[in-house]
């Protein structure tokens, strides 16, 4: 039986899960989805594989639960920048805290599954799942509007995450570029692209 590492069987359990999915994060980043079997996480953590199918069952599991672990940490983060704006934000200040927030979702290896999750054909219900949990990421924005007093609030912010998609994209080719045959991205590009996409995301709003 394994060396519990933690006060109780269930905080071991906790802490092996968290392991392992940050060593399947490492994994997706770094080798794509090709590498991503329960196999090679184990490994990456030092546990036996036939350990690492009480916790997932195939590379899909691996994946459905990637998702699982980041959208809703991103969902938070995105509320948390709308709310921490500061003292006396305008709408436009608030606005522009939750793009930046969600820009900030490219250069982190949770973007890692957005490519990956359009290529791997997963089961139906953990499509409408992913989905679900997609548009769970546009609703602090959708409220924001609507406690301005903006008609059509969900509409709204379903267009502007558009904007931030595009912005998005530009910065996810940049940052392809670093350490690439390309070579380091240009950071003033890297800012103009966060600018103009938060300018337009403003203007489209406000």
């Amino acid at each position: 039986m394994p060396r519990i590492s933690a006060a109780t069987v269930a905080d071991h359990r906790a802490n092996q899960h968290a392991a392992l999915l940050d060593a399947a994060r490492a994994l997706l980043t770094e080798q794509g989805v090709q590498a991503l079997t329960p196999a090679a996480v184990g490994s990456r953590v030092g546990l036996a594989r036939s350990s690492v199918y009480r916790y997932f069952a195939s590379t899909a599991d691996i994946l459905a639960q990637l998702v699982e672990d980041a959208f809703p940490r991103w969902l938070v983060r995105l509320r948390e920048a709308l709310r921490d704006a500061g003292d006396g934000a305008t709408l436009d200040d608030r606005i522009r805290a939750y793009g930046m927030a969600a820009l900030e979702f490219v250069v982190s290896p949770d973007y890692a599954l957005v490519p990956t999750l359009q290529e791997v054909g997963l089961p139906g219900e953990c499509r409408e799942r992913v989905d679900e949990l997609h548009e769970s990421l546009v609703e602090p924005l959708s409220e924001a509007l609507e406690e301005a007093g903006y008609d059509h609030a969900g509409l709204r912010a379903h267009l502007a995450w558009g904007v931030i998609r595009v912005g998005a994209r530009r910065l996810a080719d940049e940052e392809r570029r670093r350490g690439g045959e390309y070579g380091h991205p240009d950071e003033e590009r890297r800012g103009e692209i966060v600018r103009i996409t938060l300018d337009t995301l403003c203007r489209a709003l406000c």
